[in-house]
């Protein structure tokens, strides 16, 4: 009875918030501009201890991350002054968005582990209302930490999720039988991620008579599960029909508390070998799995590519997207997680944070000047099937930040409005957690074509698109060569070299996932035929496109226009060798 009043106490808490979406979010800007009242940052503003609403709107700036740059460089460095938050800074969590190259710093305290975690309480509560027995097995859940690094003044600086394996809230977390996971926390807290990978799939198998759901963070992660399980399931079935573990899993606490989960089954090893060893992986999950309701994991965004392998792998099963979140802040949660990938929308709770939102409009930008602030919407207020651009006031400190996610307003729940998440700001190309901008693959494709010079060819023009039909998936990049003497033209070794030098010349977030996570493979360069470029205008014009407004884009996924670029190819290169990455942040 115990659990069922705890799921009962967190519906009644998501109704009570959302039923009172105006005062709550008052009171949040209340408590944070009183809490921070003090930092040199507020003072700045002359609010001179206001904590309404309209002084705040009147005299606070909307600002990026590049305004608040030189003041964050000041806490990585060793500032230990009340600039932010009037509450020390605790780490800084390094977003997937990035500034100059580099993962961005978002400090925060140690208090919003608290309210991550009432985000995390309430996920199981609204499950359970769509599908039932939830408590009566397991969830394997592929659960990775990422590196971490120590800024010059000696905070740490880790992803927000990684931060939160870490935690004390998670390491130790009290029993719920909602919440039972396969993997081991020692599995989970490891580094390597060969060994991570290999001991939760080998607990998957082990426990899969009780597990009930299967995911990961992302929908690329659990399809790189799979993509595991067909290289290494020979040693995982191995394992099991002897009981000993694999000699590459060196890591001592994992080999610790295997030696109490893993015992000799040559059942279940003839079993996975029976399932693995042919070509026919279709509906592996539940062939292995046979008793899981659903996938866990994020298919909203640039995960939406992902949905037709899952399902091939899944045999279609449902796909909730529980939970809307970012380094920055956890913002809210899909009430109605059942939906199709396509309707999901997500409730902004408004007890997490302050938060506004700024029209937009893609053909009318909105340009944001210091003299004249923009109309912000409040939360209470947004308009249903309008645009915006979600702007956020944390308990960390940020104030009328702008995080870049553009969302469309679908409906309410009680008066608290749900929003779609249509897509990130300015983002071209994504696989993984990574985020490509045209301005960052503009500079690639530059720094590339500084090889080919002396071959006198340049790069006429280009596109590119994010292949996921491969695990993992990779960037893939059309271009059009001019070649001023074909007799002297470029040789496919400088070709396969110009990908890992566009390779060297993105973000830290893309090298990393090439280098340490493995969810990105090396980029390909697809040379196509001259003309082609003019082949693809004639094709959009004879769509119904302006040609006085015609311009090439830089990314392509609709399947006729791929279908046209493949069908020109002369020749295809790959990255020879993966680009430089370690944990320490580029000086």
């Amino acid at each position: 009875m115990a659990v069922e009043s705890e799921v009962a106490k967190a519906l009644q808490f998501i109704e009570e918030v959302t039923r009172n979406t105006d005062p709550t979010q008052q009171k949040v800007l209340a408590e944070i501009l009183s809490q921070n009242a003090q930092t040199e940052y507020l003072k700045r503003f002359e609010l001179n201890g206001a904590t309404d609403r309209d002084t705040f709107k009147s005299k606070v700036p909307v600002v990026t991350y590049e305004d608040l740059q030189p003041d964050i460089q000041r806490i990585a460095n060793g500032d230990r002054s009340p600039i932010f938050s009037s509450h020390p800074i605790s780490e800084f969590l390094t977003s997937s968005g990035t500034s100059a190259g580099e993962r961005k710093l978002m400090p925060t305290i140690s208090a919003e582990m608290d309210r991550r975690q009432l985000l995390y309480s309430l996920l199981m509560p609204v499950m359970s209302q769509f599908v039932s027995g939830l408590d009566k097995g397991k969830a394997l859940h592929f659960l990775f930490i990422k590196a971490e690094t120590k800024t010059p003044g000696g905070l740490v600086a880790r992803p927000v999720l990684t931060s939160y394996y870490k935690s004390e809230q998670f390491r130790k977390r009290p029993f719920d039988p909602y919440n039972v996971l396969t993997s081991p926390n020692e599995a989970i807290l490891c580094q390597d991620s060969f060994q991570s990978m290999y001991t939760q799939m080998l607990c998957g198998l082990i426990m899969r008579h009780q597990v009930l759901r299967v995911g990961a963070v992302f929908a690329s992660g659990l399809l790189r599960a799979i993509r595991f399980l067909q290289l290494n399931w020979q040693q995982l079935a191995h394992d099991i029909k002897t009981g000993t573990l694999n000699p590459s899993i060196t890591d001592p606490s994992i080999k610790q508390c295997m030696s109490n989960i893993l015992q000799p089954d040559p059942d279940l090893a003839d079993f996975i070998t029976n399932e693995c060893s042919g070509d026919n992986w279709e509906r592996i999950i539940v062939r292995i799995w046979p008793n899981t309701k659903y996938l866990d994991v994020i298919v909203t965004g640039a995960m939406a590519q992902y949905i037709p392998t899952l399902d091939y792998y899944s045999g279609g099963l449902p796909k909730p997207c529980t939970m809307y979140a970012s380094s920055e802040c956890f913002f809210g949660l899909n009430l109605k997680p059942m939906s199709d990938p396509s309707d999901v929308s997500y409730t902004i709770l408004p007890n997490m944070g302050y938060f506004e939102f700024l029209p937009h409009d893609d053909s009318n930008p909105i340009t944001l000047s210091k003299d004249s602030p923009p109309r912000l919407v409040d939360l209470a207020d947004v308009e249903l099937g309008k645009f915006y651009e979600l702007i956020i006031t944390t308990y960390s400190g940020l104030c009328r930040y702008r995080v870049g996610d553009i969302l469309q307003v679908t409906g309410f729940h009680n008066s608290d409005p749900e929003f779609r998440f249509v897509r990130r700001k300015n983002v071209l190309l994504s696989i993984d957690a990574d985020k490509t901008d045209e301005a960052e693959l503009q500079k690639a494709i530059e720094n590339a074509s500084e090889l080919l010079k002396e071959f006198n060819t340049s790069v006429v023009e280009y596109t590119s698109y994010a292949d996921t039909k491969s695990i993992p998936g990779h960037y893939v990049i059309y271009w059009e060569l001019l070649m001023k003497d074909s007799s002297y033209r470029p040789t496919s070794q400088v070709l396969n070299q110009c990908c890992l030098v566009m390779e060297e010349s993105l973000n830290s977030v893309y090298r990393q996932g090439r280098v340490a996570d493995n969810s990105i493979g090396p980029l390909e360069i697809r040379v196509v035929k001259n003309g082609t470029f003019e082949e693809l205008m004639d094709y959009a014009i004879s769509r119904g496109a302006s040609i006085n407004q015609y311009k090439v884009p830089r990314c392509v996924s609709f399947t006729p226009i791929m279908e046209l670029l493949d069908s020109r190819v002369v020749s295809v290169h790959f990255s020879p060798a993966a680009p430089h990455w370690t944990p320490e942040r580029r000086r």
